[in-house]
């Protein structure tokens, strides 16, 4: 008796689990024809006379009921396969790349393919993701999403299928596809490769790193394997048209309409699940087997640079969550969207590898080559991952416009962290202008009667609202940033009333964009107001918890302080790879300043903020220029 082992034995696991998931696949159909049988039975008897008598009152009425009954399966089975046949299932949004725009890295998959001896995927794409996989995109409603990027604003020419090559293990069952010619083999899978690691990764460590990708094209080709896996997610996919379908709609007869779909929709909802349960687990085995069999079939190649592209692997997924969070996301709220993120990243984990003593044999890795001259214009395929980026991770616009321009990194410390500083000092300033609805001023006495106009824009200003006794009985109570009443002056208050216009502004830039007010509410199926899956997608999940009042205040006090040490201590806005925006004084930056701000803010205490300001030469007095 022959032992199975290595990535045939993962591959036979697979195909087993895959007709267990086919063979619930049956079982349903089987149920859904069983009254039509039982009707044929009846129809069939009588007309032959072996089942009752023409005259026969019981009879006659059983094969009615029976028949009607099977009609009604019938009409429902064939209204769940057509939703299930027809949803489209999730396709993830990514770059797509041509074969001409990267002859050198469709020869690399090809050549990895042909060592691993499966079949080459059918084309390659980008994601602004620390991640590799493969996806299936066959489905018909892929190629109508295909048709409607092209006309859309990512001018980047979809890619042509790549024929792979086929050795004696390119597929598992491969024998099945010959003897069988009615039937088509299935098509390869789309390899989506994470972006950061073509600019961050040399040639040889993504070639190791995909190897095991590749090797899972194998399984994925098998019709068993395929037919489950579009199986599974056509029920996932029937189950999200079915919440979709089930909400009330808003045509001219919302109340017939909705009395209509919500129970049909209802109904194809709850036997998809149930299909879905009884099937998950051996889904979920199967996909596990498969990604046995392709790591088992990996190891032959590269298996020692296998370990080192996985450091870099939490090396490069370190450093760019670092430069979403610090430096991309506050350009993006200030409609920017830096166009080069992915050579940004390369300067952020260069950072990186010279401030952690771990990392630093890691710079010596730069004089190899890197994977993105695999590209023959990395700059635009950069370009379009970066916006994809900006929309996956942000929500904004889909193509750029005059309020969602693209910015070099030359440009990013004038346009972006010198703008962002101008516009929180004058939305603090603002407030603090503002009266209450008593018509008093935030914290302060009325102003005089013969004063003519706003107080000017200054540090010491701010200083003294802070550090002032608190005033009026709303300081203590009615706050809507959950925070305590330990700070000195306006401090609450004016926390308070940041986190309401901070929201305004948001939700206002989120309407210019055309996501709507629900884009974060309402979720996939959106609202009246607008619709956030414009294109099929919008971001899930925000890359920084909601700030709360008293961030907020922190984050205008510190923008205040960087205005006036701009303005009068001959300061600079620099950038920080792994940190954002930054000070510069002197040409160096100073990184001591959130200390102070806290002090001042969440204890009234200005003295560590006057000492910072004496040492580095800042005029409080002196007014400070707002945008």
């Amino acid at each position: 008796m022959r032992t199975v082992a290595g990535p045939e034995a993962g591959a036979l696991a697979a195909r087993a689990r895959a007709l267990a998931v086919l063979r619930i696949r049956s079982t349903a159909l089987a149920v859904a024809l069983l009254p039509a049988a039982a009707a044929v039975v009846l129809l069939a008897g009588s007309a032959t006379g072996s089942i009752g008598g023409s005259q026969d009152e019981g009879w006659t009425a059983l094969r009615w009921v029976v028949t009607g009954g099977a009609l009604v399966v019938l009409l429902l089975a064939a209204a769940v396969a057509a939703v299930v046949v027809r949803a489209r299932p999730a396709v993830t949004p990514t770059v797509p790349i041509a074969e001409e725009t990267a002859p050198d890295l469709y020869q690399l998959v090809r050549d990895l393919a042909e060592r691993l001896e499966v079949p080459a995927p059918s084309a390659i794409a980008l994601t602004p993701d620390c991640d590799s996989w493969l996806e299936d995109r066959t489905h018909p409603a892929h190629a109508q999403r295909r048709e409607r990027r092209d006309r859309g604003a990512l001018a980047v020419e979809e890619p042509r299928p790549v024929r792979g090559t086929r050795g004696p293990g390119a597929a598992a069952g491969a024998d099945r596809v010959v003897d069988r010619p009615e039937r088509r083999a299935p098509r390869a899978p789309v390899l989506v490769i994470g972006s950061p690691f073509l600019w961050w990764m040399r040639v040889a460590e993504l070639r190791a790193l995909l190897a095991p990708v590749v090797a899972g094209t194998g399984p994925s080709v098998h019709p068993d394997i395929a037919s489950a896996r579009r199986f599974v997610r056509g029920l996932d996919a029937a189950v999200a048209v079915a919440a979709r379908g089930g909400e009330p709609s808003s045509g001219p007869v919302p109340a017939l309409v909705a009395a209509v779909r919500r129970p049909a929709f209802g109904f194809v909802g709850w036997v998809a699940r149930l299909l879905l349960r009884g099937c998950r687990d051996h889904a979920a085995e199967m996909e596990r087997a498969v990604a046995a069999a392709a790591s088992e079939r990996a190891q032959t190649v590269d298996y020692g640079l296998r370990i080192v592209a996985q450091e870099q692997v939490g090396l490069a997924y370190a450093g760019w969550d670092r430069l979403l969070t610090r430096v991309a996301l506050p350009a993006w709220r200030m409609g920017r969207w830096p166009s080069r993120l992915d050579a940004g990243v390369v300067s952020a984990l260069t950072e990186l590898s010279r401030r952690d003593r771990l990392a630093e044999g890691f710079t010596s890795r730069l004089s190899e080559r890197p994977a993105c001259d695999l590209l023959e214009e990395p700059g635009v395929m950069d370009e379009a991952t970066s916006l994809l980026a900006a929309r996956l991770f942000h929500g904004g616009p889909p193509e750029p416009g005059p309020d969602w321009s693209p910015v070099d990194w030359g440009a990013y410390p004038d346009e972006v962290v010198d703008r962002k500083w101008r516009q929180e000092a004058a939305r603090l300033n603002r407030l603090l202008d503002e009266r209450d609805d008593a018509h008093e001023p935030v914290g302060a006495a009325p102003a005089p009667a013969g004063a003519s106009g706003p107080a000017p824009a200054t540090l010491a200003r701010v200083i003294d609202r802070l550090t002032a006794a608190p005033t009026g009985p709303a300081d203590g109570t009615n706050r809507s940033d959950g925070s305590d009443g330990g700070a000195g002056g306006d401090a609450p208050r004016l926390a308070a009333r940041l986190s309401v216009e901070v929201a305004r502004e948001e939700a206002a830039a989120s309407r210019a964009h055309g996501q709507g007010p629900a884009a974060g509410a309402e979720g996939p199926a959106g609202g009246s107001g607008g619709d956030p899956w414009i294109d099929g997608f919008a971001p899930a999940f925000p890359l920084q918890p909601p700030r709360t009042g008293r961030e907020l205040l922190a984050d205008h006090v510190t923008a205040m302080v960087c205005c006036a040490a701009v303005d009068t201590a001959g300061a600079a806005p620099g950038l920080d790879w792994l940190d954002g925006p930054a000070l510069l004084v002197g040409g160096r930056r100073r990184a001591d300043l959130a200390r102070p701000v806290l002090s001042l803010v969440e204890d009234g205490d200005d003295g560590p903020l006057r000492a910072w300001l004496g040492e580095v030469g800042v005029r409080p007095e002196k007014p400070v220029r707002l945008v």
